[in-house]
């Protein structure tokens, strides 16, 4: 009890402290960020559990077919995609020419009801979906390794 009150008594002069001083470049690059940060996403596309979820929706993807528009409809797409331990870091080129950006790839994926009812081609995205392509519903887990590599030349 008594450390706690201590670090509360210690709280607003953390608080007031002047800011730190600004790094020169040789002292920014000595700088090591260990392990970069990770972080875990939650997507979840036209619920329909939740209150006020849209219960008709598409999305359109336009290209042209010569001189005429087309769209690929997809009509609800929905589901949840859960990712874990998406990685960001900066490391140091094998070669020692510079540093790199890595993107770890997330190591779990999971798709709960991830697809969409139905899919058409059509010359106008906002008129009613006439054709039908098929539908896609996924449920499932996916596990990958790796990372992507980003640098400068």
């Amino acid at each position: 009890m008594k450390r706690l009150a201590a670090l509360l008594l210690c709280v607003p002069a953390l608080l007031q402290a002047a800011p730190s001083t600004p790094l020169n470049d040789e002292e920014l690059s000595g700088v090591n960020a260990r392990d970069g940060i990770s972080f875990a996403a939650h997507i979840s596309i036209n619920d329909p559990t939740l209150v006020g979820a849209v219960t008709d929706s598409r999305l359109s993807l336009g290209f042209h077919d010569g001189d005429v528009p087309r769209y690929i409809v997809l009509r609800n797409v929905r589901g949840t995609i859960d990712m874990f331990a998406i990685g960001l870091s900066v490391k140091s080129r094998p070669d020692g020419n510079g540093d790199y950006i890595a993107i770890t790839l997330p190591s779990q994926v999971r798709y709960t009801n991830f697809g969409f009812e139905s899919m058409s081609v059509q010359n106008d995205p906002a008129a009613a979906v006439t054709g039908n392509l098929g539908s896609v519903n996924v449920n499932g887990n996916l596990q990958m390794q790796g990372e992507f590599r980003i640098w400068a030349h």
